[in-house]
């Protein structure tokens, strides 16, 4: 048997073949970005909220109220959790015309309403997401619902 050669035409389509395969371009990309699943929507309101939450508690905390120091810490605890299942990729850009809203000004009457109406909050927010998410929201629920309670009455 002899050995068959490949013709020149052949070896110059496989090359021009490779040659394009390797570009370093790459696949085009999408012109528009993926937008996040409810999910995600989900977690990083849950997280704006507690980092509200928390600048409240430290408002009071730098007040002289260091015996909030473990509530805050807590809802912290929840932060990072959270934070955990958003992808910094997914992170919404920071956008420099934001302007904040101004918190109104905390009270343990404030906290305790709002630990109160987020611990309900928690319970609707279960049915969105998956088994996993919503256990970590149940137990963030369960967390907010006993602060309502063991807030003290004053400082």
């Amino acid at each position: 048997m002899r050995p068959r050669h490949l013709s020149r035409r052949v070896l110059l389509v496989g090359g021009a073949a490779a040659l394009t395969a390797c570009s370093t371009t790459g696949p085009p990309q999408p012109s528009v970005q993926a937008s996040d699943s409810p999910e995600t929507t989900l977690l990083k309101d849950l997280i704006a909220e507690k980092e509200r939450t928390i600048a409240l508690y430290s408002s009071l905390i730098s007040g002289g109220a260091q015996k909030l120091a473990p509530f805050r810490d807590r809802h912290q605890a929840h932060v990072n959790e959270l934070r955990k299942y958003v992808t910094v990729a997914s992170a919404p850009p920071a956008t420099a015309a934001s302007t904040p809203t101004p918190a109104p000004k905390p009270s343990l009457s404030r906290l305790r309403d709002l630990e109160r109406k987020a611990a309900a909050l928690r319970i609707r927010q279960l049915d969105r997401v998956s088994p996993g998410v919503a256990q970590l929201i149940a137990s963030i629920g369960a967390c907010e619902a006993a602060h309502a309670l063991a807030l003290p009455r004053s400082l």
